[in-house]
């Protein structure tokens, strides 16, 4: 596990970009905090890093966001805080499976319908700024962060291994 501290946006997109540089080919990112603790944030830094141009919505409203992140490659970002139950999943298309990296607002709302997670990013407000946990939850996941670890990006972040 890897603990940190975001002071502001430009540590966010930080993140983001530390993620989207040594993402594997196919992940499942969980997304976890409460309202306002900067998961839609985290999301659209890594997007950004990963080349997405224009706008990038907040799934709030629409539930799935859909973005190109390279030739035949996907993102799907979810936020699952409006469902009720994970079978209300079943009109969006999910079952497709044809994303190579999830990103997942609010996962426990979609437990049993949503593909296992590699990684869980724990978002909390600190102070002026968002306390962040890294989370294996796959060998996939292991990798990964071993991966960016060793790319020395998140030593401006107060990153603590665990």
């Amino acid at each position: 596990m890897i603990d940190g501290f975001l002071d502001d946006a430009d540590a966010t997109a930080c993140l983001g970009a530390a993620l989207a540089q040594t993402r594997p080919k196919q992940a499942v990112v969980q997304l976890q905090g409460d309202l306002g603790a900067g998961k839609s944030t985290l999301a659209r830094a890594l997007l950004r890093a990963l080349g997405v141009q224009g706008p990038i919505r907040s799934p709030t409203y629409t539930l799935v966001e859909r973005y190109p992140i390279g030739p035949g490659e996907e993102a799907w970002h979810l936020d699952l805080y409006r469902i009720g139950h994970a079978g209300e999943l079943d009109f969006l298309g999910l079952e497709e499976g044809g994303a190579q990296l999830w990103l997942v607002e609010w996962p426990e709302r979609g437990a049993g319908v949503l593909p296992p997670a590699d990684l869980t990013v724990a978002l909390e407000v600190a102070g002026d700024g968002r306390a962040f946990s890294l989370l294996p939850e796959s060998e996939a996941g292991r990798e990964w962060l071993a991966r960016v670890l060793s790319s020395g990006q998140l030593r401006s972040l107060s990153a603590d291994q665990h």
